[in-house]
């Protein structure tokens, strides 16, 4: 049975939402306030729904245990496209599904990403297998971010395709260091072969003479993707795109740092001050 919630229910499942994306201080939130409330409340959801199935995936309970909660959100899908939420999470949702236009699938693909890390820790995924994940976790965002941007066209779907892998890939050569602790190492085995690199145990890679350049492949991937994610949004309107031109600014900014940086000091992080933030959601929320 479906559980609606009353208006003031609603408004403090907003509210929170909304503080912890706030809390949260990602380069996300700094795309968003370029939205409409009501569109920019609608990704804090979404940004609420991956972070709960995320928080689960990492989490150091064992992959059984994991795997379950994964499936009663799976669960929770279902009733949410059945009209039947019950979470009050999963009701903000329900509401944005019908408003939107969203898609099951692509809530779906990103339980099955979860999944994912959930099962083991991934170590050396084939190329299609990266690929695949990073469709799940990233792309899938992208297809229900355009939605909510206001953009329902095969273009936009083109610009989450290739934006969301750039993004991914971006994260996973910012990550390697954290990842690897966890015991997980994403990059693609054939790379690291085809560099020399048979191992696929995350510390001895990270410690591999030759791995520099497997993460310039792979940044070279991630920079091809940035540009035809640029391509792609050309073809869309401006103004409704404009949170996803500056994620791809923020992120690409990034990988720029991450490749002065290098690929032998990976404990030392990496990110986009504060101030550079702003100012590209500026360049791209007024050009």
């Amino acid at each position: 049975m479906s559980v609606a919630l009353r208006n003031d229910e609603a408004a403090e499942t907003r509210e929170a939402i909304r503080a912890q994306v706030v809390a949260a201080g990602t380069s996300f939130y700094w795309a968003m306030r370029l939205l409409p409330e009501a569109r920019r409340d609608a990704m804090f959801a979404v940004y609420a729904f991956c972070r709960i199935i995320d928080d689960i995936a990492d989490s150091d309970e064992e992959p059984a245990q994991k795997l379950a909660q994964l499936a009663e959100w799976r669960g929770e899908v279902a009733a949410i496209f059945a009209g039947h939420a019950t979470r009050p999470l999963a009701c903000v949702l329900q509401g944005l599904v019908a408003t939107y236009r969203l898609r099951r699938e692509d809530f779906l693909a990103l339980i099955d990403g979860m999944e994912m890390d959930a099962r083991e820790d991934i170590r050396a995924p084939s190329i299609a297998e990266l690929d695949r994940y990073c469709d799940n976790v990233a792309s899938a965002v992208g297809r229900l971010s355009v939605r909510i941007f206001g953009v329902d066209s095969e273009a936009a779907d083109r610009v989450a395709y290739a934006l969301g892998r750039a993004l991914q890939l971006t994260n996973i050569l910012r990550d390697l260091d954290e990842d690897a602790q966890r015991g997980r190492l994403y990059l693609p085995r054939e790379s690291l072969r085809a560099h020399g690199i048979i191992a696929t145990d995350p510390a001895t890679v990270l410690r591999h003479p030759l791995l520099p350049a497997v993460c310039d492949e792979i940044a070279a991937v991630a920079k091809q993707r940035f540009r035809e994610a640029a391509a792609a949004m050309a073809e869309c309107p401006h103004r409704p795109m404009r949170p996803a031109a500056v994620m791809g600014a923020v992120y690409h900014a990034t990988l720029v740092r991450l490749m002065r940086r290098g690929w032998t000091r990976l404990a030392e992080p990496v990110s986009v001050p504060k101030p550079l933030k702003i100012w590209l959601a500026l360049r791209h929320g007024l050009l």
